[in-house]
């Protein structure tokens, strides 16, 4: 009877642990395919949008409507924008692209600085008509380039999460036909950068486009994943992988993931003086038991232990027991927003569960920073008087032209709503207009 009786608890413990490894599978596969669906979804945006910028700047080139012109020049900067926003979300992170993102860049900036003047004061010149050709006929040829990888991946049925898998792990033998056509492109396109003397074009210095702040001696591998292994808050290194960065990044990086099955986790880590870029922790997060305003202080803690120096908080929010906060740059009591840091901590122990630094690695550097020709008193008079203004402070901000600008940072109230808003120091211009959420603008008070 015992036996019998063993028997069938045996087989039930069997059974539960094949429904069980069934249903992991099945949600493992869930999760696979939405993440190829949007992959898919991105890179066939992608290519349509390059598509419709390539026939719109035909059209430009040969409309002679000055009215007319102005609109068209708009619709090719956002579709350059959507253009990027695709490319964000492929899984290039591993593949040097940030020439195509550049170019892509560089047209969004000539276009929207060429749309919002006044083009029958100032009609485009000969150079910039020139200009408008020579990006003629090279989105021609990256619009080729792309619908051939799109053919090519739509007859053989490729998948997006094949070269993800093949760029983190750096398969020679994994069919690499996207890869390479990713690869063309970008190598299409620094031919033309090497051309594109036009400084007309160049909307943003190739200074922004490096990393100004990575300073350090190399780590190594296992310094990498020594350090990995602590912020996962994980005691073995068995379920850890680490990749280093292609030839051509921006930057060399470690890529450290890991993944246990109740826990994923993946970092990006710079080689030169170990510099924290990305960091996203997966896991459930459970009851609340630490206040916003503690978990302020884990994460402004972390930030110093990182010598990320002279942040101050700019907004906090929580969200799931999670609390987000946005750190920026104060250089001798001004604010500068490009210099910018987000920290996640999780509400329930204080774990680290996100960091995005990149902003800050790109752009910090000490500034020369011009003494206002606006006293605040003037500057108010520039604001809505509408508004009420409860607090104010000198900011360094990036304009819709990619320029950085010192203004007066007002926060005010309009309603029920809050309002952050710019004005430009020297000439008073209303540079920027943010709305925030709710009507809390003492952030350090949380």
């Amino acid at each position: 009877m015992l036996r019998w009786i063993t028997i069938v608890v045996l087989a039930v413990g069997v059974a539960g642990t094949a429904a069980w490894g069934y249903k992991e599978h099945q949600d493992k596969n869930a999760i696979l395919i939405q993440a190829e669906n949007t992959y898919q979804r991105a890179f066939h945006e992608l290519t349509y949008n390059l598509d419709m910028m390539h026939d719109k700047i035909g059209t430009a080139i040969a409309m002679n409507s000055r009215e007319r012109l102005s609109p068209q020049l708009a619709d090719i900067w956002r579709l350059t924008s959507e253009s990027l926003s695709n490319v964000g979300q492929l899984p290039l992170s591993l593949l040097p692209f940030n020439k195509t993102e550049e170019f892509l860049s560089d047209i969004g900036d000539f276009t929207y600085r060429t749309a919002i003047r006044d083009l029958e004061k100032d009609p485009l010149s000969d150079e910039e008509l020139n200009t408008l050709k020579d990006l003629y006929a090279q989105a021609g040829d990256i619009k080729d380039e792309l619908r051939q990888v799109q053919h090519t991946a739509l007859e053989n049925n490729l998948r997006w999460m094949d070269v993800q898998l093949a760029l983190a792990t750096e398969d020679e033998q994994a069919d690499n036909t996207i890869i390479d056509g990713f690869k063309t492109v970008e190598k299409k396109i620094e031919g033309y950068a090497e051309g594109n003397v036009d400084s007309s074009i160049s909307g943003t210095s190739s200074e922004k486009h490096k990393y100004e702040n990575i300073s350090g001696k190399d780590i190594s591998e296992k310094e990498a994943l020594v350090y990995s292994r602590d912020l996962f808050n994980v005691k073995e290194e068995k379920n850890l992988r680490i990749t280093g960065t292609g030839d051509g990044a921006d930057i060399p990086l470690y890529s450290v993931s890991y993944n246990d099955g109740n826990k994923n986790a993946y970092l990006d880590l710079t080689q030169k003086g170990g510099h924290p870029i990305t960091l996203l922790v997966d896991r459930e997060v459970k009851e609340k038991k630490i206040s916003l305003n503690e978990g302020y202080k884990i994460a402004e803690q972390y930030i110093q232990e990182h010598d990320f120096e002279s942040m101050e908080l700019l907004n906090s929010s929580e969200y799931g027991n999670i609390g987000i906060y946005s750190f920026i740059y104060n250089q001798d009591g001004v604010r500068v927003f490009a210099d910018a840091i987000e920290v996640k901590v999780a509400l329930d122990n204080g774990d680290i569960l996100g960091l995005t630094a990149n902003n800050y690695f790109l752009n910090h550097h000490v500034r020369d920073i011009p003494k206002p020709k606006l006293s605040s008193e003037e500057a108010r008079n520039y604001v809505n008087p509408n508004v009420d203004i409860q607090e104010e402070y000198l900011a360094v901000i990036t304009n819709e032209l990619g320029e950085e600008v010192v203004t007066y940072e007002f926060l005010g109230i309009l309603g029920d709503d809050t309002y952050r808003i710019f004005i430009n120091a020297m000439n008073g211009a209303e540079e920027m207009v943010e709305k925030l959420n709710g009507k809390e603008i003492n952030y350090a008070g949380i």
